[in-house]
């Protein structure tokens, strides 16, 4: 019954990792373990069950360094970020003797939001690959560790986004959030009108339906709003209909803070939605690992491709939230 009770927390990642297993409650009592190798439906179990423990163990072993590294630079990111003024150039400064330039649009400036108990440093290597590949505009936001409502951050997210349209003159932002800064700026985007601002949503990690872990960590009050059923959870699950931002989740198959894993996929019908598979990384490693540092940048360059940015007329394609959120793989391992 102990050993029963211990391998409970792990049932969703193995019924997710070991599809065959249909019966994997039934496996789990003791009286059935030495039938193991006889039941049927269970072909090259051992084999498999070998490779899950050395993905669990790459995984784990690269959380664990992701995490002493970020323990290094958290201090150099508990300061806000110094914001310089942006000033445009006016019309007609340019030297007499320069030839004349098509105008171009920049793309719009990127929000990073990191998660619960950090801070932007968090983004240090996201935001070298974004800036090596054009993307120059990129803000952090500090939210205090001491918040303690999704709602009152995701109106401090609000004030923050006006005031970077309103310093660098663009109409819309992209946001990266990792984790609950994903859903705080979800909350931003579908509860307080932020999807005039946000043209696309990336999120990496983030519980769309809630997440059962760490019971004990209920005693902090934004914890018990990221739990399934929870008034925020239920509030991002009712209708949205005319909501402009495009969303990208990134989620990952061996997210010990998911569960069910699944929770970090958008699932609604009234978002336009994508939702991308990452296998062989956890949770800790989707804000700092190239592969999905590269995914990020394709998917803000690539957002939006049938309505065009900075559209505040609330129509869409024709069938564009019709069907399931569409699913991506990305395999980093």
């Amino acid at each position: 019954m102990k050993v029963t009770r211990a391998l409970q927390p792990f049932l969703p990642l193995c019924q997710r990792l070991l599809p065959d297993l249909r019966t994997l409650p039934c496996i789990l009592n003791l009286s059935s373990l030495p039938n193991l190798p006889g039941l049927p439906g269970l072909p090259g179990l051992p084999a498999r069950l070998a490779g899950l423990s050395l993905a669990l163990l790459k995984a784990t072993a690269l959380d664990l360094a992701i995490l002493a590294g970020h323990m290094l630079l958290y201090p150099s990111g508990i300061a806000q970020e110094r914001r310089a003024a942006v000033r445009p150039a006016l019309p007609g400064t340019a030297g007499a003797e320069d030839p004349p330039q098509l105008p171009t649009q920049a793309p719009p400036p990127v929000v990073l939001l990191h998660g619960f108990i950090d801070n932007r440093s968090v983004f240090v290597l996201l935001r070298r690959s974004l800036a090596q590949h054009g993307r120059h505009r990129m803000e952090s936001l500090n939210y205090s560790p001491l918040t303690c409502d999704i709602r009152t951050a995701a109106e401090l997210l609000g004030r923050h986004i006006e005031e970077i349209c309103e310093r660098t003159g663009s109409p819309q932002v992209d946001v990266v959030g990792h984790s609950l800064g994903g859903l705080i700026a979800r909350y931003y985007v579908q509860r307080l009108g932020g999807d005039g601002r946000v043209r696309i949503l990336v999120t990496l990690g983030t519980p769309h339906s809630g997440t059962r872990v760490a019971p004990l960590a209920n005693a902090h009050p934004i914890v018990r709003q990221m739990r399934p059923g929870s008034e925020v959870i239920e509030e991002l699950s009712r209708p949205a209909p005319g909501c402009r931002t495009q969303f990208v989740s990134f989620w990952s198959d061996l997210d010990h803070l998911m569960d069910p894993l699944e929770s970090a996929c958008v699932d609604h019908p009234d978002l336009l939605a994508q939702n991308v598979r990452v296998t062989g990384i956890g949770h800790l490693a989707l804000p700092v690992h190239p592969a999905v540092a590269t995914g990020i940048r394709q998917a803000l360059d690539t957002a939006c491709p049938d309505a065009p940015s900075g559209t505040r007329t609330g129509a869409r394609p024709a069938g564009a939230r019709t069907g399931a959120p569409r699913t991506d793989g990305l395999t980093v391992a």
